[in-house]
């Protein structure tokens, strides 16, 4: 019996030595975008042992494999390992191709959190995780504000717009998740509608050279990206706690994604903020409370060669206004304006009562992109964005609850772009855009809209390209055109139609008479153009200049031509100009960066020139059955903003260093010889950094941020007193002093269950309690900023 079993595995052995291994795979390696062969690439049979490399002509053999499926890695210096199989049989040929120069061409590096790099001649800044995760429980232009040359404009302390160089609202983008924000940035008091939380990055462009977001950033863009996730077997999340003194309350986030090494993943997020009044030195802020929910979903397939996801993000905010800002008569908005406290002091509550706004936003989109071999990359998008809007009044009676503006956006997408990406030495992007929008204004609040409904068409097309000369020079350009077609239907008081003078250059657009009221057909149609050249030359590793000019053109936006009457959460009469013509701005942009031994440095001098340039300009005050309110007019000027932003970084060791920024901007009216309104103030940021990553990765810093006062402001208006009889000054223009203000954070991680997956921070703002007004926040006049905030976060990394 032994004997016939010895003979069946001797049989069966020489059967399977029978088989063909003498089967020979011949291969060639290129790069997949320009076909340029790959040498040296190391090919491995991973189950086999055998290896080899390819040859100068990038052709390699791999001899002595047995006929059947045989797995391969290849590597090569500076491309993406490929793992791959193939099925051998005899002799075998195989073309592979690597993702060998991509990585370069869309690079931004960031030495230390000074010094930037990248490969064109954009000035951008990165914000990473670790930085925008600080900013949890607050808002998206708090975050930015960690950005020298960004600055606010706030309503208090809920309603934060980021101002890049001196601009903000229509003029600066926002992009999040590839998808450009559209959800009423016409207001001072409109916050961008966006979770900071679904960011694992954000990044600063200061200027008009994003050509592919839109032409008309003639601030800037802000771009927001999610972090990438990994293309293997993996459940990671995090939990974000904080608390803060200030307002007692508080936000809770989390997020746990799942990727498989197929590429498909699933990501769920969700975040939930509450707070109640704020307070200053030595009052309560009455009506500032506020509540924010928000939640998002993606999932898809990423692969190299195409991949899809979609995304769907809901994000609803309550946010209160100050009590103390809406007033009864002129009197005593001039008694409010003058008085050191506010008119209005109640006790602490986490109510949420009138005045106050309410913001709901979905956002979802569709994105399919598909690599062709020796060509480029085909991305394909639609995104659909619903954003409604409540403004409520104080109002007494059975209507209290119903809001005095009710504006409903909807806006349709389609983008297409393709990255020329087969050469190494340039690079070329060409895209268009074609979008829809239409607002509804609900007639039934019993209140005038004061924004109309409208439908909205635009088209855009864009094409750019970026030139590398050998390691030092890099020149860059492009243009962009944009189609814009309004369409509203506005009803006007023909009072108010007198007064603006429309009878002689609009009665063609009137729809229908109805004695005290018009009903009109404003149709606008503009076509824009924006181009930007830039260059960057590294002098060495350490050192380089670049320059940029670009060239915008915005048209103005609804509230800019329509707006006729009280916006009741600005607490003001805004007024509109049928006779608005687009934007145009020129801005030229010099930015030197360089490292010395353990100092480095980045200094960044800028001019910008606005012709038609629009500004709400305060009129005088109306009064109103609801009150006495400023009233604000929108005209046009030319406008020039001069600024320079300086950075400079100095390692005392390898565990302290030291930072300050310093951001100017000087903005005047050129017409009028007269200075701009809501210029931020020169300032200047100075902080100490202790860092020991070896001891739980400890980081404690110290942060001291100088506030100059602004000696450059319009001049104030005259209004009518009834309790005095007479014309007196209202100081609606006037700045208020310098001042300085200390903050502390800290952090640290410890070991729970894995090795450093919690991250406590502390964190303390305006430690000495500073009373103070801040020339760009709105409610300086009626009220101080905030005072000390003492905050704990706790993060949970699993």
């Amino acid at each position: 019996m032994r004997t016939f079993i010895l003979f069946i595995f001797l049989l069966f052995g020489r059967l399977v030595v029978a088989q063909n291994c003498n089967a020979v795979l011949f291969g060639e390696i290129s790069d997949f975008h320009d076909k340029t062969p790959l040498s040296g690439a190391l090919i491995y049979a991973t189950k086999t042992g055998l290896y080899t490399t390819s040859d100068k002509d990038g052709k390699f053999t791999l001899k002595n494999l047995c006929d059947g499926t045989l797995e391969l890695e290849i590597s090569h210096p500076e491309c993406k390992t490929l793992i791959t199989t193939v099925e051998v049989l005899g002799k075998t040929f195989k073309r592979i191709t690597l993702e060998h120069h991509i990585e370069e061409l869309s690079e931004v590096r960031v030495a230390g959190s000074l010094i930037k790099r990248n490969t064109n001649s954009e000035e951008e800044v990165v914000l990473k995780q670790e930085t925008l995760n600080r900013y949890s429980a607050a808002t998206l232009g708090d975050a930015l504000k960690e950005v020298t040359g960004v600055a606010s404009l706030n309503t208090g302390s809920n309603i934060v717009k980021p101002v890049i160089h001196g601009l903000y609202g229509s003029r600066v983008l926002i992009i999040n998740n590839g998808v450009r924000l559209q959800d009423m940035e016409w207001g001072d008091e409109h916050a961008p509608n966006v979770d900071i939380n679904t960011a694992g990055s954000a990044t600063v462009i200061k200027g008009a050279a994003a050509l592919q977001y839109g032409g008309d950033a003639i601030g800037g863009v802000i771009v927001l990206q999610p972090l990438k996730i990994p293309k293997k077997d993996s459940l990671f999340g995090k939990t974000t706690i904080t608390g803060n003194t200030n307002g007692r309350g508080g936000s809770a986030n989390s997020n746990l994604t799942r990727s498989f090494t197929n590429g498909w993943f699933i990501k769920g997020q969700g975040t939930y903020k509450r707070f109640g009044d704020r307070g200053t030195k030595n009052y309560i802020l009455s009506g500032t409370g506020n509540e924010e929910k928000a939640a998002s979903i993606s999932f898809g397939k990423q692969d190299f060669y195409q991949g899809f996801d979609a995304y769907y993000s809901y994000f609803n905010s309550k946010l209160g206004i100050l009590a103390a800002s809406h007033i009864g008569n002129t009197d005593d908005l001039i008694r409010a304006i003058e008085s050191p406290v506010p008119l209005i002091i109640r006790d602490f509550t986490y109510g949420i009562d009138r005045p106050n706004q309410e913001i709901t936003h979905h956002l979802g989109r569709l994105r399919f992109y598909k690599r062709f071999q020796g060509l480029g990359k085909l991305s394909l998008q639609y995104d659909y964005q619903h954003n409604q809007r409540f403004e409520f009044d104080v109002r007494v009676g059975s209507d209290r609850n119903t809001p005095a503006l009710d504006l409903e956006l909807d806006t349709h997408t389609l983008t297409a772009d393709f990255n020329f990406d087969k050469h190494k030495h340039h690079r070329l992007n060409s895209g268009v855009m074609a979008r829809y929008q239409n607002n509804f204004a609900d007639p039934s609040t019993g209140v005038r809209r004061l924004i109309p409904d409208y439908d909205k068409y635009d088209f855009g097309a864009y094409f750019t390209a970026l030139w590398f000369f050998y390691d030092q020079l890099t020149i860059d350009a492009g243009i962009r055109y944009d189609y814009s077609h309004i369409d509203a239907d506005k009803f006007y008081r023909t009072s108010r139609w007198t007064e603006r003078g429309y009878q002689q250059d609009f009665s063609d657009i009137i729809v229908a008479d109805f004695g005290t009221q018009l009903l009109t057909n404003p149709i606008f149609t503009f076509h824009n153009f924006s181009g930007t050249i830039g260059g960057k030359y590294a002098f060495n590793s350490e050192e380089s200049i670049r320059f940029n000019y670009s060239f915008a053109q915005r048209i103005p936006n609804p509230s800019e031509l329509f707006s006729e009457g009280l916006h009741h959460s600005a607490a003001r009469i805004e007024l509109g100009d049928l006779r608005l013509n687009q934007e145009t701005s020129h801005k030229f942009i010099l930015s030197a960066n360089g490292v010395a031994g353990l100092f480095g440095w980045e200094v960044s001098p800028y001019i910008n020139f606005i012709n038609n340039f629009i500004q709400l300009e305060a009129e005088g005050v109306e009064q109103t059955i609801r009150g006495a309110f400023p009233v604000f007019e929108y005209r046009q000027t030319d406008a020039r903003l001069l600024g320079i932003d300086l950075s400079t970084k100095f390692k005392l060791n390898n565990k302290f260093s030291f930072n300050n920024q310093f951001s100017f901007v000087k903005g005047n009216d050129i017409k009028n010889d007269s200075p701009l309104f809501n210029i931020p103030q020169v300032n200047t940021i100075n902080s100490v950094m202790y860092k020991n990553p070896k001891w739980h990765n400890i980081s404690l810093n110290i942060e001291s941020q100088y506030f100059f006062e602004q000696n450059e402001t319009p001049e104030n208006i005259m209004v009518f007193s009834p309790s005095q009889n007479q014309e007196v000054e209202l100081l609606i223009n006037d700045a208020y002093p310098s001042y300085h203000l200390f903050n502390f954070w800290a952090t640290a991680d410890v070991s729970l269950f894995t090795k450093n997956d919690l991250n406590i921070g502390f964190s303390a703002n305006n430690i000495f309690n500073t009373s103070y007004r801040n020339y760009t926040n709105r409610q300086r006049y009626f009220a101080d900023d905030l005072g000390r905030n003492i905050g704990i976060q706790l993060t949970l990394n699993y």
